[in-house]
């Protein structure tokens, strides 16, 4: 059998068709390249360029007979930008996301994996928080996740249908074999903009809020490997196909760190200073999220093994690196 992989040529799904394809699965690409990269896939895998809204296209992929499950992680991620063009979001990551889930039901594929995040509980009353702690999203970014969570639900009550909801905290690193990292323009991630600050590609680094009830009044965030991330993803599915037991998972460290300490982590790996400035709060950003990640390791079996700051932030610098000389060519 095999996997479609939509967004696989993005900074998280190109990480996940590479774990697939080391593990030997025969995967399939599912991408618009909007803000992705074909040469981020594997070359085992097949890419078919198009867009989830199109459903000809998602009868054409999963008609097939062949595919048995759905990695999905086509949409807008950028928490300011979904304030601002808040139906960017509930289009790219809702209204698509269902038309890709009545597709995965018309042609009977059973199982399910969704890329959620922890935006959904907004500013969580309990921190480390916990699975079943109240969602309430700060903004349309994570409110487009949380209705796709819900639909993802109502969907396996209604049908033979399985999946499993990976509530993914911040994301950053490369891939440590140098294959895929994030490569976005313009991307908002801290951990990416730090060092592309600290590589010169940018003049500065803002702060946006310094007065959070926070040790150093930035904010606080668990940072999760990009590569254990796709490995608990993979533990997922394992799961799916032996059980059928939908589940709803944090996908995170419970460890938080500061918006400055992760500035002093890529000034060490860099051994470089650059500029920061101190700006406003953003609309949407929470004080302090850091996942209470227990349930994944029990029922998964998920053993991180990049869960340390300097190995993230050293990978990312890296990558960051070489991305610059490759675009140089």
């Amino acid at each position: 059998m095999s996997i479609l992989v939509t967004g696989g040529a993005g900074y998280i799904g190109s990480h996940m068709v590479w774990n697939l394809v080391d593990a030997g699965e025969s995967v399939t690409v599912l991408d618009n390249l909007s803000t992705g990269f074909d040469w981020a896939i594997a070359d085992a895998a097949r890419l078919v360029h198009g867009d989830i809204a199109d459903e000809t296209l998602l009868d054409q992929v999963l008609g097939s007979g062949e595919i048995d499950a759905v990695i999905h992680f086509a949409g807008s991620i950028i928490v300011p930008e979904s304030v601002s063009d808040p139906l960017k979001y509930y289009r790219n990551n809702t209204a698509n996301s269902r038309t890709l889930l009545e597709a995965c039901v018309r042609n009977k594929v059973r199982n399910f994996i969704f890329s959620s995040t922890a935006a959904v509980y907004g500013d969580p009353v309990t921190v480390p928080v916990p699975e079943d702690a109240a969602l309430c999203p700060l903004s349309p970014y994570g409110s487009s996740k949380l209705m796709t969570e819900i639909m993802l639900a109502d969907t396996a009550k209604a049908h033979d249908f399985h999946y499993t909801a990976l509530r993914y905290f911040n994301v950053a690193g490369a891939d440590p074999k140098g294959r895929t990292g994030q490569s976005t323009a313009n991307a908002t991630h801290l951990i990416k903009v730090a060092c592309e600050a600290a590589l010169g590609k940018r003049d500065h680094l803002s702060i946006f809020g310094t007065d959070y009830d926070t040790p150093d009044g930035t904010g606080v965030r668990d940072y999760i490997h990009v590569s254990d991330l796709v490995e608990a993803h993979a533990l997922a599915l394992k799961d799916l196909r032996a059980t059928g037991e939908s589940r709803v998972m944090n996908c995170g460290y419970g460890e938080g760190f500061s918006v400055r300490q992760v500035i002093d982590a890529v000034r060490r790996a860099s051994n470089k200073d650059f500029k920061v400035l101190e700006e406003p709060r953003r609309p949407g950003d929470s004080p302090k999220v850091v996942a209470r990640a227990d349930k994944i390791r029990a029922t998964l079996g998920w053993q991180p093994r990049y869960d340390d700051l300097d190995t993230i932030v050293g990978h990312a610098l890296a990558w960051e690196d070489g991305l610059a000389r490759r675009n140089r060519l």
